[in-house]
This record gives C-alpha cells, sequence and structure tokens, in this order.
C-alpha cells in the first residue's frame, strides 16, 4: 500500500490534539419539563466537540474543563423535543433548561437499538435528510451514497436508473446488511438487495446511517463488509404536499408527489408518496419503468406510538445484465446490448422486445413503541414482504450456439423430440419466463434501559421466515412437442428461518473512557431441494449457529479528540446457488470475520476529520474459482485465508460561510494468501475436456480498489443557493482473483456538478431548482463485469471480458414545489 504524500496529512491529524487549550470553566445544567418535574437520562452533548453527557436522575449534568468561548448544546431525550441552545461561557455558568414533552424522538427506538454512535468504536457515516434531497433527481439509492468513504457504485443501463448496485470496501450487495426500519430486506437465499425493486425510496427516507466492516448487531443477513440501515417516515407535524418532476439525458422523467395531514389532534398522522420513473437508459434497449407508492399512518399517544407503513414497488427493465463485450467496447461500440439477440429465418440478427425483467415487491410493517418510563423503553415490529416476478427470454438454437451455448434442446425442458417423417427434431426456438415467488415475514424487538449516566443496554432480536417458489414456464415454442399451455419445466420450493438474538451494552468507565460490548447469537435453518452425495434430488436441511461478539473502547483526550477501536467477529452461511449446485461433500462451509478497527476523531466548528485503520481477517472466505465440482457447476469455494487491510481518512473543512471542502481517501490491500484457477480445456473437436490449474500467492481479491476517494468542493455564493463540484476516482478492479491486468476494469476519475437553489414566494411556500451533470468531461469508462477463459485445442487461451460502460456526459434536471 502506497502513501506517500499523504504522511504529511496523518501527522497533521494526529497532532491535531495538542492545538486545544485547557481551561477551568464549568457547565453545570438541569433539565426539567414544563411541569417542573425533572428530566432523567436524557443525553446533552456540545457541538463540534467530543463532549457529552447524561442527565441524572435529578436533571442534572456538568461539562469541565470548557475553553471560554460559543457552544451550541444539544440535548436529546426520548419523550421530548429536541432542544438546541446557544451559549456563551466565559466563567462557570449554572444553566436551566425545561424540554416540552413531545413522542417523536419516540420514532427512533426503532432503529436506535442497531445504530453505531461515537462510542461503539466502529468506523460508520450518517447521512441526513437535506443532503438526500439535494442529491435526490431519480437515480436509485446506491448513486445517493457514492460520495462516502469507500463505496463504488454501478449500473447495467449505465445512468443510475434500473438495476444498480454497490459495493463497500470491495465486498458486493450480497455481503452488505440492509435494513428499512430495522427490518431486514435483503433477499433470504441470495443474500443480495435488489433496489430496482424499491424505486424512488430514498423520497421517503429521512436518514441513512452506513457501518463500515461488521458494524453492530443487525437483523437479517450477515454484515460482512458493511451494514446500511435506512429510517423512513419522519414525523411531519404540519399538513404538507409536495411536487417533484424531474427530467433529463437518455429520455428520462421521474414524477412525485407526496403529502402529509400534520398532526390530527396532537394524535394522528397520514403520509403518502407516489413516483414514477422512467427511462431508456444509456445501453441499448435498457428501458425502465419504475413505479412505487408510500404509504404511512400514526398514532401519537403520550407514551406510545403505534405506525403502519406500507410502501411497494414495481419494475420492468430490458435486460442489461449481460454487458458489453470488451471487444465492442474497443471499437467504439459502447453502448451494444446482446440481450434479446436471434437469429431469423433469413439468418439476420433481430431482436426479441420482450427480453425484459418483471417483478413487484409489497412491503408492510407495523411498529410499537412504548416508553415505560425515563429508563425503560421497547419496540415491537410485525413485518410481510410480498414479491413476485420473471424474467422472459427468447431462446434460439442458432444463436445459443453461435455464443456458445447448447440450444433450447426439447430434453432440456423435459419435453420429447419432434418426428416428422424421417427428420428427428431435438431443438427448438421457444420464449420462457423464469419465476419467483415468495413470502418473508417476521417480527423484530428491542428493549432499552437506561440505568444512569454509567451504564444502559439494549436487548433486541427478531425473527424471520422466508418461502419461496422457483420455476420457470414456457410460454410459447415454435414446436410444440409434448408440451400444455404454459408448460412449467421445473419448480422448486425453498425455506428459510433465521432467528437471532443480541445484548448491546454501554458502559462509562471513566470521566473519558467508554466501553461497547454486544454480543450476538444467530440461527439459521435452511430447507431446499438438492443433490445427495448419491445424486439423486431430495429435500435437504442445513442449519447453522452463530456466535458474533463485537467489543469496543472509546477514550476522549480531550474536548475535541476522540481515539476508539474494535474487534468483531461475523460468520456467514452460504447462498442459494452454493446449496443447490453441491452435493453434501462439495458443499462449502461459512464463512467468518474478524475485525479489527480503531481511529482517531476531531471535531471542531473550523475541522472536523477522522483517521480509520482496519484489518478484516476472512476463514473460509468464498470465492469463484472455474473449478467445476461434482455435479458440474463453477460454484464457489473456499480459500483458508483472505484479507482486507486499509485506512480512511475524512475531512470537512469549512474555509468560511461561502465554501466548504469535505474529501475522503480509502487505501487498502485485499489480497487471497493462496488462490487457485482453473480453466477450462479442450481439443479441436471437443471429445477430450480436462481443466488447467494455476496457483497464485497473495493475489488480489476481485473487485477491490486499492484506491477509491472523493473531494466535493460546495459553493454557497448567496442564500439557499449551493453549487458542488464533486470528483470520484476509483482504482483498478479486477474481475477475477488472478491479478491479471488484462481481465481488469481500468481505474477511472469522474467529475459531476450539483445545483440547488430554494426560493420562497407568497403563493408557494418553496421552490427548489436543481439541476445535475454526470461525468462533466465526457471520459469513457467502465463500473462493472465479468470475464472467461478457455484453452481451445489445449493450447490457445481465449479470454472474454463483458462491461458495463458508465454513461458520456448526462445531466438531470428538477423542479420541487412544496407546500
Amino acid at each position: 500500500m502506497k502513501i506517500k504524500n499523504w504522511s504529511k496529512g496523518l501527522f497533521f491529524c494526529l497532532c491535531l490534539p495538542g492545538i486545544n487549550a485547557w481551561s477551568q470553566n464549568s457547565l453545570k445544567g438541569n433539565l426539567t419539563d414544563e411541569n417542573g418535574q425533572a428530566v432523567a437520562f436524557a443525553a446533552i452533548a456540545i457541538q463540534h466537540t467530543q463532549l457529552s453527557t447524561l442527565s441524572d436522575a435529578e436533571g442534572n449534568f456538568v461539562f469541565k474543563n470548557l475553553k471560554s468561548g460559543n457552544y451550541v448544546l444539544q440535548i436529546r431525550s426520548i419523550g421530548y423535543q429536541e432542544k438546541n441552545d446557544s451559549i456563551k461561557i466565559e466563567t462557570d455558568l449554572d444553566y436551566k433548561v425545561a424540554l416540552r414533552q413531545s413522542n417523536k424522538n419516540l420514532e427512533e427506538v426503532v432503529v436506535s437499538a442497531t445504530k453505531a454512535d461515537k462510542n461503539s468504536g466502529m468506523a460508520y457515516s450518517d447521512v441526513n435528510e437535506t443532503f438526500i434531497k439535494k442529491q435526490n433527481l431519480g437515480q436509485d439509492a446506491p448513486f445517493i451514497l457514492n460520495q462516502l468513504t469507500g463505496v463504488v457504485v454501478n449500473s447495467d443501463a449505465g445512468n443510475g436508473v434500473g438495476y444498480t448496485g454497490l459495493r463497500i470496501r470491495g465486498s458486493d450487495g450480497t455481503r452488505i446488511n440492509v435494513t428499512i426500519n430495522g427490518v431486514p430486506v435483503n433477499d433470504a437465499e441470495s443474500q443480495g438487495t435488489f433496489f430496482v425493486n424499491m424505486p424512488d425510496l430514498v423520497s421517503s427516507v429521512n436518514n441513512i446511517q452506513v457501518q463500515r466492516g461488521v458494524g453492530t448487531s443487525v437483523n437479517g443477513a450477515g454484515a460482512f463488509g458493511a451494514s446500511i440501515n435506512f429510517q423512513t417516515g419522519a414525523l411531519n407535524e404540519k399538513a404538507y404536499a409536495n411536487l417533484i418532476s424531474t427530467a433529463g439525458s437518455f429520455n428520462t422523467f421521474r414524477n412525485t408527489i407526496s403529502a402529509g395531514t400534520g398532526l390530527i389532534n396532537n394524535k394522528f398522522t397520514l403520509d403518502a408518496r407516489a413516483s414514477l420513473i422512467k427511462s431508456d437508459g444509456y445501453i441499448d434497449r435498457a428501458f425502465s419503468d419504475l413505479r412505487s407508492y408510500y404509504l404511512q399512518a400514526a398514532y401519537y399517544g403520550k407514551k406510545s406510538v403505534l405506525k403502519f407503513i406500507n410502501f411497494s414497488g414495481s419494475e420492468k427493465t430490458y435486460q442489461a445484465w449481460y454487458y458489453v463485450p470488451e471487444d465492442s467496447i474497443k471499437v467504439g461500440n459502447r453502448t451494444y446490448n446482446q440481450a434479446g439477440g436471434y437469429i431469423d429465418a433469413n439468418g439476420q440478427l433481430k431482436y426479441y422486445n420482450n427480453e425484459t425483467d418483471n417483478y413487484k415487491q409489497n412491503n408492510f410493517q407495523l411498529h410499537f413503541i412504548h416508553q415505560f418510563n425515563s429508563k425503560w423503553n421497547f419496540n415491537l415490529t410485525a413485518h410481510y414482504t410480498k414479491g413476485a416476478g420473471y424474467y422472459e427470454q427468447y431462446k434460439n438454437p442458432e444463436m445459443e450456439n453461435k455464443v456458445g451455448g447448447k440450444g433450447a434442446l426439447f430434453s432440456t425442458y423435459g419435453l420429447q423430440d419432434v418426428v416428422i417423417g424421417d427428420t428427428t427434431i431435438t431443438e427448438t426456438n421457444l420464449i420462457r419466463r423464469l419465476w419467483l415467488d415468495n413470502d418473508f415475514a417476521g417480527g423484530i424487538f428491542n428493549l432499552n434501559y437506561t440505568a444512569n449516566s454509567r451504564l444502559n443496554f439494549t436487548l433486541g432480536g427478531g425473527y424471520n421466515t422466508y418461502f419461496g417458489r422457483h420455476y420457470g414456464r414456457i410460454v410459447w415454442a415454435q414446436y410444440a412437442s409434448n408440451s400444455t399451455i404454459d408448460q412449467d419445466y421445473y419448480y422448486n420450493t425453498a425455506n428459510k428461518n433465521d432467528g437471532n438474538v443480541y445484548l448491546k451494552t454501554n458502559m462509562k468507565l471513566s470521566s473519558k473512557l467508554n466501553a461497547f460490548v454486544d454480543l450476538q447469537l444467530r440461527h439459521v435453518d435452511y430447507r431446499f431441494p438438492g443433490l445427495t452425495d448419491q445424486f439423486t434430488e431430495e429435500v435437504q436441511n442445513q442449519t447453522y449457529t452463530f456466535f458474533n461478539p463485537k467489543l469496543g473502547l472509546s477514550y476522549n483526550l480531550n474536548n475535541h479528540v476522540n481515539v476508539y477501536g474494535s474487534f468483531a467477529m461475523a460468520n456467514k452461511e452460504p447462498n442459494r446457488d452454493d446449496f443447490v449446485q453441491s452435493t453434501p461433500s462439495s458443499r462449502p462451509k461459512p464463512e467468518q470475520l474478524n475485525d479489527l478497527e480503531a481511529g482517531i476523531k476531531y471535531s471542531h466548528s473550523k475541522l472536523i476529520t477522522s483517521l480509520n485503520v482496519y484489518n478484516m481477517a476472512y476463514t473460509n472466505q468464498l470465492v469463484l474459482n472455474g473449478e467445476v465440482n461434482n455435479v458440474g457447476a463453477y460454484n464457489r469455494v473456499n480459500v483458508p485465508e483472505s484479507y482486507r487491510r486499509g485506512v480512511e481518512l475524512e475531512v470537512a473543512l469549512p474555509f468560511n460561510k461561502y465554501v466548504l471542502v469535505s474529501a475522503n481517501l480509502a487505501l487498502s490491500q485485499n489480497k487471497i494468501k493462496q488462490y487457485s484457477a482453473y480453466t477450462d480445456s479442450s481439443n479441436a473437436d471437443y471429445s477430450v475436456y480436462v481443466q488447467n490449474k494455476i496457483s497464485y500467492n497473495n493475489t488480489d481479491i476481485s473487485f477491490s480498489p486499492n484506491v477509491v476517494s472523493s473531494i466535493v468542493v460546495t459553493l454557497k455564493p448567496i442564500k439557499n443557493m449551493q453549487i458542488s463540484f464533486i470528483t470520484k476516482h476509483v482504482g483498478r478492479q479486477y474481475l477475477d482473483n488472478t491479478t491479471e491486468t488484462k481481465r481488469s476494469i481500468n481505474p477511472y476519475t469522474t467529475f459531476d456538478l450539483n445545483f440547488n437553489y430554494a426560493l420562497k414566494t407568497k403563493f408557494i411556500p418553496e421552490i427548489t431548482l436543481m439541476f445535475a451533470v454526470y461525468n462533466l468531461f465526457n471520459l469513457n469508462y467502465e463500473t462493472n463485469g465479468y470475464t472467461y477463459s478457455y484453452y481451445y485445442d489445449s493450447t490457445q487461451l481465449s479470454t472474454f471480458n463483458f462491461k458495463a460502460p458508465a454513461a458520456p456526459t448526462n445531466f438531470l434536471a428538477g423542479l420541487s414545489l412544496h407546500f
């Protein structure tokens, strides 16, 4: 890993503690409610410092050794309105504060159990509602997070609409736990998250937290690289309506309407949103037709909140997940899409116009939150998700044979060959649909206790069950053979139960030292159809019980500097394909990750910066190596030892009220200590087939760039106007684990421009103009891909790369009307 000129910057960060002069002023305070009753165990923090405390049983709190100057005191307590007070300290100060009762903060009980804070000893980023709104022009959720540390995004269509994804520290979506209001949304079998099924979700989100590494205990899939927690449905006390329209390149249009009643009789609210997003995409035929809605009804009692949430999304996208052959990219045909291609009766290449992906997902959540007293509060959540859909394909034997497929053989679809006279027909043109129909339901809970200013804990957990149906259907065939209408040629089901319980404790060991302990027990039970070692298919059952401990320490060196460290362990079960494409003897083992993190943070009104180092050591990490297992599948295999090691630097520097510079840099090494790659080999007539093996030492993990950085320069020339110049750099990403440059995505640096201007008028309270230009300098680059190789005639190696080109210079412009 090369750091070079960054050493001076790191030295500056480490010297920051010496900048702060010590003084003897103290701030003593007392918190009461409107009736003069003490408010116990409220959280009090001083902005732009590391100082925070809790009020005691009588509502008292104290800060010592404060430098003379102006401060902003932030006070939060469940059951009361948040309060920010500006104070000036020139000598010892006694300060009394009266809080207004409100149950608005009770909503945070739902997600606070799985969130990290400065006392957790872990690396995380918070994205607030203001940032989300200024970035939200209709692109998918991963692109809202693109400027966060270590994040790399990708888009099948090339313009951030439709199928998109992200990696954090090189870990893909199957290793990133995603929750919405604490409810898991990762697919139970693949363990990935499909944001395309939740279009325009961010228009209903008011806070996002991204935890890098193992993070704190969460519900659902194991976090093996990061976790993302979306919080939706903030309380709007006043009635409102909002209209947003966006238009831009590639015939991209987005319309969103939202409205809410505000608090009715100080007890009830109703909020709703509807969205429509359409785009042709940059890649040929990679269109998207996305529709969604969000509904929320809530009751706010004196000490309880009952909230019902229903959000739904439907998507129809033309398939672009095959990507563009590298040979086409080299000759300038960057938009070529091979999906749907077939050879007609005249030998001409044509494209089937319905080679689409179609899916609808409906999510339901019911949250009950109750505050027993100032020490105890409780949350219980029930959830249910219904998903169903298919992707459609035209299968043409001649085209399949041209690209190396086996064609639409009757035997593949359980049909008989067609005999006409002396001619036997073994294959046919056909259209098929591959269906997924699933149900996911469960419950989560957390019980929170604040004993005193030195101890608080959370007992939480959840239980979820998944039932999925997988089947393929023939909807048309040139030669029907013995098929029937809507012939199902395969059908199988799977059931997965996932339960966990965790106990998190924060202990203040001294006035400066805090300890965090998080212990989780997780049990997984997966039932699926698969092959036995005797190669007979039968329903099988696999169970795992994982213990995932996390420990953290946090220490305030002074009012502005905090140092921390943590250790976390995570375990993760294999994915669906690992089970169904193997037998018990070839089935991979679960993975384990030990994550060490340490860092330093400096927070001041004139500079906020942090430095984090990490070592993520994997045992039995699952990777593809090209080896064919005993059932003929290219399945993932365990590699005994691998690791990710890196350093992450974040800086926010407000030069003045007009200019703000924020930047982050992630430098890393991502290695597999010993790795073997297998490549298919055959003779000229394909009568002999073998696999060639090449062994590697300390090879790079695929899709794990050693350098990821971002710089954002924000100008605020006049009130309510913001112009941001955004630079993003991503280092080389290898398409496999061989560290071969010819099988990689070249490094790239992008430049974007974002503009926001809010106007206030007599008739429309707020009008916001939004404009963004992406890839400002029209650079050619790719964001994702895959590769495969084979030896022809046992000697000639042929390698084929397929990549996802990003769009050239493109724009989105929007208008928001808020009433």
